[in-house]
Order: C-alpha cells, then structure tokens, then sequence
C-alpha cells in the first residue's frame, strides 16, 4: 500500500487543477500536490488606482486553486485506500 501511495502522490504531482475569479480575470493552476504552477492575469484588471481589489482576486484565485488540488489529492487517496479512514490521508 506504501509504494501504490508514493506512486498516487507522484501522480497527484503531474495533474493540474484550474480555478478562475473575478469572470474570469485571473486564472490560477496548482497541481495535486497544493502548489501553484501559475497564475494569469487579464489585463484589464490592473489598474494601479486599484491594487487592492487586484490582490483580493489573486488571493481569491490561489485559494480556490489549492482548494481544488487537495480535493482532487483527498479522492485519489480514497481510492487508494478504500476509505479505510487512515490518519494523515
């Protein structure tokens, strides 16, 4: 069960997940793993008058992206282990 872990969390590592905010304005991609690949920005949203609402989108996209990521990792894990509920999964 160890090596077929390693092998879902290596496998979690290569799979992207996409959150968009704001309509669209700012796109964020993680992988599996919880970390983020990259973030586009359109740029109709900078707009140096308004930095603040720019951050928030930002934040907003990261949190959704790694959100997603982890629960894409939570149900390949589940698979793994049959919801067999093990501490740490």
């Amino acid at each position: 069960m160890q090596a077929g872990m390693q092998k879902t969390q290596e496998e979690l590592a290569n799979k992207n997940v996409e959150a968009s905010v704001g309509g669209g304005k700012v796109t964020v991609v993680a992988n599996g793993a919880g970390d983020v690949q990259s973030i586009r920005i359109d740029p109709s949203v900078v707009d140096p008058e308004d930095v603040e609402f720019l951050q928030e989108l930002v934040l907003s996209g990261v949190q959704e992206a790694v959100t997603k990521g982890k629960e894409m990792a939570a149900a390949e894990m589940s698979k793994l282990t049959g919801g067999l509920g093990l501490p740490g999964m």
